[in-house]
């Protein structure tokens, strides 16, 4: 019996959206699901809001409207919302060098870094000297000693390569630099963002939040690695040298076995744990004009702008892969990664399968989140189908084609 059948799916959507619904069930029946949601919001609207399946393998109990996952690298859409908060706020300049805001980070090739070239996995940055530890991470002063003595790898602004866990503890500690009350990354998202929208999704997991809303991870064998990696990927990740392994060391302190995720411990760049509904709520704002949140247009223009490339172009050296853009911290739609309606759009997928995103030029904010973890770099099929039916349904819904609800 598929989960589908043995948990019914929950939520609605609006009229014109029921091929979302109807995809949303296909996961289940053809595509492996195990527990999801999925929640679109068009112009301000909630338009699509679904879950269903099961949230834990082993005892069989269902995903319910409030549970809530791991998302890893989906993680960095929200980190950089905080940074597009804190441009709007005027205290931040893209195009500065770090070091204006963060003297100490200027040393050892670091002195011309700009935030830009940060935010876009340009700065050579992606591993750390030092073991990553949940000590260290617990103690952002002495974290901020060791980010600001490291050297780039190459010249920075020359290639680009994925700071999978690094990047969010820089972004958090330049946060920390230029806001008045020099909160972390995950205290200024939770003020600024989750509280004020009324999310359900935490970069800092409290220790309020129980077990039973949160669900367990089912993680893809080594072989399912090898099947839906690219073959050059999946040899590095299982080189303890490789730019890959070196970049990921960290993404493990989110897991927590005994409370299914770490409580009270920032990874701002893989560690975010929330609904699908949270997510797509805070890219639904960003989508339309970002009013809820006091986002300037000229900060929302510069998130919609293209990526800018580093010298040597989009490869990237640890992904081993080409055409990933990233600008001010979001993904972009690349030819490795298609998403939303234009070049405008921008988000951030993570390890497994979620995704978020937000499309301007729709007025729609996005995320579908699992438990069943997936393999795919380019796009999880279980992802890549609603965004098709969620496009089919904007589209007949624009011509005046859509059918009620049944």
């Amino acid at each position: 019996m598929s989960a589908a059948a043995s948990h019914s799916i929950g939520g609605y959507v609006t009229r014109g959206f029921e091929g979302v619904r109807d995809v949303f069930a296909e996961n289940f029946e053809r595509r492996g699901e195990l527990g999801a949601a999925c929640c679109a919001y068009r112009g301000g609207e909630n338009v699509v809001d679904l879950w269903g399946g099961t949230r834990n393998r082993q005892t069989g109990e269902p995903w319910e409207r409030d549970t809530m996952v791991i998302v890893y690298s989906a993680t960095k859409g929200l980190a950089a919302m905080t940074l597009a908060i804190a441009h709007s706020r005027g205290w931040l300049d893209y195009d500065d060098r770090v070091s204006r805001y963060w003297p100490e980070f200027g040393q050892r090739g670091k002195e011309r870094i700009t935030v830009r070239q940060l935010l876009a996995h340009q700065a050579g940055l992606y591993a750390l000297d030092v073991p990553l530890d949940r000590a260290l991470v617990m103690n952002p002063d002495r974290l901020a000693d060791v980010l600001a003595r490291q050297t780039p790898v190459w010249e920075p602004g020359t290639r680009q390569a994925y700071h999978a866990i690094t990047l969010g503890f820089y972004e958090s500690e330049l946060l920390r630099r230029i806001d008045p009350q020099h909160r972390t990354l995950g205290q200024f998202f939770q003020d600024e963002i989750a509280s004020p929208l009324g999310l359900d999704v935490y970069i800092r997991l409290p220790e309020r939040i129980p077990n039973s809303r949160l669900a367990v991870l089912s993680r893809p064998s080594w072989l399912d690695i090898f099947r839906g990696f690219p073959l050059r990927l999946a040899i590095d990740a299982m080189n303890p040298r490789s730019n890959i392994t070196r970049a990921l060391r960290g993404s493990e302190l989110a897991d927590d076995e005994p409370r299914v995720y770490a409580r009270n411990l920032e990874v701002p760049s893989g560690g975010a744990v929330g609904t699908a509904r949270a997510i797509a709520h805070a890219y639904g704002v960003f989508a339309t004009h970002g009013d809820e949140l006091g986002l300037r247009q000229t900060t929302l223009d510069l998130l919609a702008a293209p990526a800018i490339p580093p010298a040597r172009g989009f490869y990237d050296e640890c992904m081993k892969i080409d055409g990933v853009q990233f600008s001010l911290g979001f993904m972009k739609p690349g030819s490795a990664v298609a998403f939303g309606s234009s070049s405008a759009s921008f988000g951030s997928p993570g390890a497994g399968g979620a995704f978020g995103f937000a499309d301007p030029a729709l007025g729609v904010g996005y995320a579908y989140v699992t438990n069943g973890m997936g393999t795919r770099l380019s796009g999880d099929p279980r992802d890549v189908a609603l965004r098709d039916a969620l496009r089919s349904a904007i589209g007949a819904e624009s011509t005046g084609s859509g059918r009620a609800v049944a």
